[in-house]
């Protein structure tokens, strides 16, 4: 559980002077996650040390105790060089063959219990700081949710880095284009964003889901995956009338949540909409 564990006032002066407030939170997972990744570090680096062959004993011996110094959270115990004959070469040796000798370790790991303790305080700590320092404006856990909500704004920004923007295939060679062509970006994730809020919105409003792209319901689609659903829907003109081609009931399922404006554009602005529930119609809008 995340929990705010100190107050500005117990932070060093450094921190003050760089925001109103200081909260350090304090979260259990993020620590094991620590030391998951580390005890796998350690059991990786101890296989590659058992597998090693060593000329002699004293080598053998010099790399583990290396080794168990170098480990943070680990150290090796029961540590024994075992002597390994082997005859070089495939098939059967001739009976004057000598076997070569070499060295192996065998050893076990075991935690440094005060050392992990002190990183489990240390690797389960953040520090998040705001100028807005009245709490009943913001409170430490609008503070920490703010923080967690960035991943949808880095989201958008990944959308925009995205191949299929083809932004990459566009060279520029004044700043101004290229301070342009950023904020026709911007203006285009917004727009993206709008969207898809407008859509989810919907759906939830009327307790109705679309499919994914693995073919299950969902109540919170991306837009990107809603274009591609899209995809090669045509004008088409047959004796000066318009029509849409490629418009399945799928599609007109999920048009019904973006309403008439977007609707307009499929020629479906003056015509009552079924509602369909899989390919079968249910009802009129």
């Amino acid at each position: 559980m995340t929990q705010p564990i100190r107050s500005a006032s117990e932070l060093e002066p450094r921190f003050r002077r760089c925001a109103r407030k200081c909260c350090i939170f304090e979260n259990d997972l993020n620590a094991a996650f620590y030391l998951i990744k580390k005890l796998s570090v350690a059991q990786s680096e101890l296989r590659q040390l058992l597998n090693q062959e060593f000329a002699c004993l004293k080598d053998a011996l010099i790399a583990a105790q290396r080794l168990s110094s170098k480990l943070p959270l680990h150290q090796l115990v029961n540590i024994q060089v075992k002597e390994v004959k082997k005859h070089p070469g495939r098939g059967r040796p001739s009976k004057n063959a000598s076997p070569t000798c070499y060295y192996q370790v065998d050893a076990t790991l075991e935690p440094k219990e005060i050392a992990i303790a002190i990183e489990t305080k240390r690797a389960g700590r953040f520090i998040l700081a705001t100028n807005v320092f009245d709490t009943e404006e913001l409170s430490n856990d609008d503070v920490l949710r703010e923080y967690k909500a960035q991943q949808f704004t880095e989201r958008g920004f990944r959308f925009l880095k995205d191949p299929l923007f083809f932004t990459s295939s566009v060279f520029l060679n004044s700043t101004e284009r290229v301070a342009a062509l950023a904020m026709v970006m911007g203006l285009c994730l917004l727009v993206y964003s709008l969207g898809q809020r407008a859509l989810r919105q919907a759906l939830e409003r009327a307790k109705k889901t679309i499919d994914n792209q693995l073919g299950k319901p969902t109540s919170t689609p991306t837009l990107r995956w809603v274009f591609q659903c899209f995809m090669s829907i045509h004008l088409v003109t047959v004796a000066q009338i318009k029509q849409i081609a490629n418009l399945t009931h799928e599609r007109q399922w999920i048009l019904q949540f973006f309403g008439a404006p977007c609707r307009k554009y499929y020629l479906l602005s003056s015509i009552p909409l079924p509602i369909y529930e899989g390919s079968t119609p249910v009802e009129t809008l």
